[in-house]
């Protein structure tokens, strides 16, 4: 069996293409979106249609709850979510607002969530301590209590736009990069390949190069200022602003 696991689109019609391209190369059985899904600033309505068409969401992100209205927003992300909403089909809230925060497949060895089986606002593998929000790697303890109970082989998460891989108590705890708005300094889009062998799963990273220039180049003629000057260093430097 092998699942393709992606996360994080948002709202980048560019590398999310990349990486749907990459996904059919590989041919994998199952494709699965663990959300975040349009909120961004490179043609988010489109970004949307190649989700709704290939890669539909299986789990809630935290900021799906923020375009659904789950989740009160400060003003600056009001007008981000308004501007959102103009762009998109008017059934989006609705379908986002209806996602699960946890799905298990492959006849429940595997568990998809955003952030944790917990909260998709939960980091599953990171702990944001009291000091400036810096975050250090969960500990055994930690990530036990936030598995909640999952007693199957492999649990996969997004959120934290990073790669990362550790195995507790038997169970390998993935979090896949993001197609959109890495932490590495790489703007390179990102999926996972899962694969199962003889009752064991097999985690391969992939990285996928997009058209940078053309994303760049759409939120520069089409996202307001301030939308525009939070989304290209994401874009081209695969970092914060």
């Amino acid at each position: 069996m092998r699942l393709a696991i992606l996360s994080d689109v948002h709202g980048n019609a560019f590398a999310l293409e990349a990486v749907l391209s990459d996904i059919r190369a590989a041919a994998p059985d199952a494709l699965y979106n663990l959300g975040d899904t349009v909120w961004g600033a490179a043609d988010p309505a489109r970004a949307w249609q190649w989700q709704a068409e290939f890669a539909p969401p299986s789990v809630r992100g935290n900021t799906d709850e923020v375009i659904a209205r789950m989740r009160k927003a400060s003003s600056h992300k009001a007008e981000m979510r308004d501007w959102l909403l103009a762009q998109l089909p008017s059934e989006v809230p609705a379908v986002l607002a209806q996602l699960p925060t946890l799905l298990d497949v492959a006849g429940g060895e595997v568990r998809l969530a955003h952030g944790s089986p917990r909260s998709p606002w939960e980091a599953l593998l990171l702990t944001e301590t009291d000091d400036d929000e810096q975050e250090t790697h969960a500990t055994s303890a930690e990530i036990r209590e936030r598995l909640d109970g999952f007693k199957g082989k492999l649990c996969i998460v997004g959120h934290t736009h990073r790669e990362m891989l550790r195995a507790v108590d038997g169970i390998t705890v993935v979090n896949t990069g993001p197609v959109l708005r890495q932490k590495d300094g790489s703007p390179l889009a990102r999926w996972v390949l899962l694969t199962r062998r003889n009752g064991s799963w097999n985690v391969e990273f992939r990285r996928v190069a997009y058209d940078v220039g053309a994303a760049v180049k759409w939120v520069r003629e089409n996202a307001p200022a301030p939308f525009a000057a939070n989304e290209i260093p994401w874009l081209e430097r695969g970092c914060e602003p």
